[in-house]
């Protein structure tokens, strides 16, 4: 990788402001103080890292979860400048772990090129929010320590011993009066740091779980970048192309995108600015789809692949199928909000819509059997796009001459503010009976659903219109789907599914969760969507209230305090629930409808290349990967019902 080179000493760490208020409201600064706040914390200590192997430094990144739920993140970057720094007095180091915004990453004569991370605070932060953190210097011939005690200086930097290396060794133990858990998840830094290594080509990035008696260990180094990134993407997808097209220029400021068609209908384009997942996207992913219209739409009336009658094609056409990676590195981000969520910078559009349109429409030319193929594809999107306004029109002016727009079988509530209403979607009659007759009338809906529903990632937007399982989801929600999808719209704020405890209400639940991800995917992302719990088990004796136990560890929990009652097992009476529908309807209130006593899981997506990758595998059309998936889970099944 290309060295900046920019001198990178004392002078070149800025201050901005004073550290006080980190403690005092942690969540401004880190997101949350839950798990993802936890795992950030690692993520701001690796971004430095990134950042010194963005400018050429850094060859290699280390990291362990080590007992206790310490951390440690090692690279062989340039370390951390050891020199006093010109404005506080005291060394750049110790500045940068005991100042907010105190870093390398600011104005024009900053020691870098780009950079991620939280707006240059991350290292000060994480000191700030832990327990105590070492850092290790290695660099101007020597091995440099300091240390912390939540965000307080309590060894200055101090040299121990020469050294002819370079890196920077830092280790933490986050607070555990300010987060809600210090358990960190290996799978969720695994995936994180995958992402990371694909977006930084040649970066060999090891994440190491020392906590268990078996370690765990993962091992990250893609020389083909985002070639490699995509070809990951669609392992378990089949492709209209085998190999990805790619596109990397040096211009005003470096683009990489990495493009792949496959045969499912769904549109996955992740878009990064200095390897920082953009999740809304962006005025680089705005470049890049004005791009891919025109493009495509110039290449297929230029080959006579348009009849002329037909219109052009629309870009939802264009990108069915799609699997892309957009990569932008720029100096200064203008990012919309704290978290980095949206690029707003303007000149970042034009400068993408330019390179793709030059990359792409020689590739074309060149490889006119993989334009022909993608065409093929988006010109029978078009075609079931047109079914499917058919269809949507079709369901709306029936809906007009019915007396209601909702569905025949939806027990609305009686309250119309989607704030305080809820919808519950009840697998089979005689549950959506029993809740019917539980619910509290004034903000719970009953939506009973019976039979196998469609599965939509085998199927396009003009098999759903229509579809007597799922159009009264659609109309009961009120939003629309796909992108006439209006999460403003919605009439109830939380969805929840209900289904047995079985595999047919597993199998359900996944049905519906792939329709939700695909068809109405901010539903999810506004945490709008929910899991309902029925109990498992009832414990009941005469003489003593009835005990719901949701798990097999709370049964025995249960077992074990009524023991220490003097009520033994052979006391009581235990039944299983075998499905939602053995419930009257008190019960069904009490132990799952009641907002007092029920349990709701929220279904969220951190992650959507991960959720795009698992609904993939268990719904889509290639066999073997699902049943190496099932092998190798199917010693973690309880209860599983035959």
């Amino acid at each position: 990788m290309e060295k900046f080179e920019h001198e990178y000493r004392a002078e070149q760490i800025q201050v901005l402001e004073g550290l006080e208020a980190v403690r005092k409201r942690p969540g401004m600064y880190i997101g949350s103080t839950s798990i993802r706040g936890l795992h950030h914390m690692v993520y701001e200590i690796v971004d430095n890292c990134v950042d010194e192997a963005l400018a050429g430094y850094c060859k290699n990144i280390h990291i362990k979860l080590e007992p206790g739920n310490i951390v440690s993140v090692e690279d062989d970057g340039r370390g951390i400048p050891v020199d006093i720094h010109p404005k506080t007095k005291i060394s750049a180091a110790e500045t940068v772990y005991t100042v907010l915004h105190a870093g390398g990453k600011f104005g024009g004569d900053s020691g870098y090129k780009v950079s991620g991370g939280l707006h240059g605070v991350g290292a000060s932060v994480v000191n700030a929010l832990s327990k105590w953190t070492e850092v290790e210097i290695q660099r101007d011939g020597g091995l440099f320590q300091m240390k912390f005690e939540k965000g307080k200086t309590v060894q200055k930097l101090t040299r121990l011993s020469d050294s002819k290396k370079t890196g920077t060794k830092v280790r933490f133990l986050a607070d555990d009066t300010i987060f809600e858990t210090l358990d960190y998840d290996f799978e969720t830094l695994e995936n994180r740091f995958r992402e990371m290594a694909f977006l930084t080509k040649g970066l060999r990035i090891v994440v190491e779980d020392l906590r268990e008696e078996t370690p765990k260990k993962a091992d990250f180094c893609f020389e083909g970048g985002l070639i490699s990134f995509v070809e990951y993407l669609n392992k378990n997808k089949e492709k209209l192309h085998p190999k990805p097209i790619y596109i990397e220029k040096n211009g005003e400021f470096p683009v990489e995108i990495a493009i792949q068609y496959t045969t499912s209908y769904s549109e996955n384009i992740y878009t990064f600015v200095n390897n920082i997942n953009t999740v809304e996207g962006g005025t680089h992913l705005e470049g890049f789809k004005r791009a891919l219209t025109k493009v495509f739409n110039d290449y297929a009336k230029a080959k006579n692949l348009l009849k002329e009658k037909d219109n052009n094609l629309t870009g939802d056409d264009i990108r069915e199928g799609i699997t892309a990676v957009v990569s932008v590195k720029v100096k200064e981000p203008q990012f919309e909000g704290q978290t980095k969520t949206k690029l707003g910078n303007s000149e970042v559009t034009g400068v993408v819509q330019s390179m793709v349109n030059e990359s792409l429409a020689a590739f074309l030319e060149e490889n006119p059997q993989v334009a022909k193929n993608i065409l093929e594809k988006s010109i029978s999107a078009a075609r079931a796009r047109e079914a499917a306004r058919k269809a949507r029109e079709l369901v709306r002016r029936k809906s007009a001459l019915e007396t209601t727009t909702l569905p025949g079988k939806l027990a609305d509530c009686s309250s119309k503010n989607p704030e305080e209403c809820e919808v519950y979607i009840v697998e089979g009659d005689s549950a959506g009976g029993s809740a019917k007759q539980g619910r509290d009338r004034k903000f719970q809906a009953i939506l009973p659903l019976w039979g196998k529903m469609l599965n939509v990632e085998k199927a396009r937007a003009d098999k759903i219109y229509g579809n007597d399982k799922l159009n009264p989801v659609i109309l009961a929600v009120g939003a629309g789907i796909g992108a006439e999808f209006d999460i403003t719209k919605i009439r109830y704020g939380k969805v929840i599914i209900m289904a047995d405890a079985d595999v047919d209400g597993a199998h359900i639940r996944t049905l519906l969760l792939t329709f939700f991800f695909r068809y109405m995917r901010p539903l999810i992302e506004n945490g709008n969507v929910y899991l309902a719990q029925p109990p498992l088990y009832k414990l009941s004796k005469k003489g003593m209230e009835d005990i719901y136990c949701y798990t097999d560890e709370d049964l025995e929990k249960q077992y074990k305090v009524l023991e220490e009652r003097g009520i033994t097992r052979d006391q009581l009476g235990l039944q299983r629930y075998k499905g939602l529908g053995e419930m009257n309807p008190e019960q069904l209130w009490e132990t799952t409808m009641n907002p007092e006593t029920r349990i709701l899981v929220k279904v969220t997506m951190d992650d959507a290349i991960k959720a795009d990758e698992i609904f993939t595998l268990l719904m889509g059309d290639d066999v073997n990967p699902r049943r190496e998936f099932i092998e190798k889970n199917a010693k973690y099944v309880k209860n599983l019902d035959i």
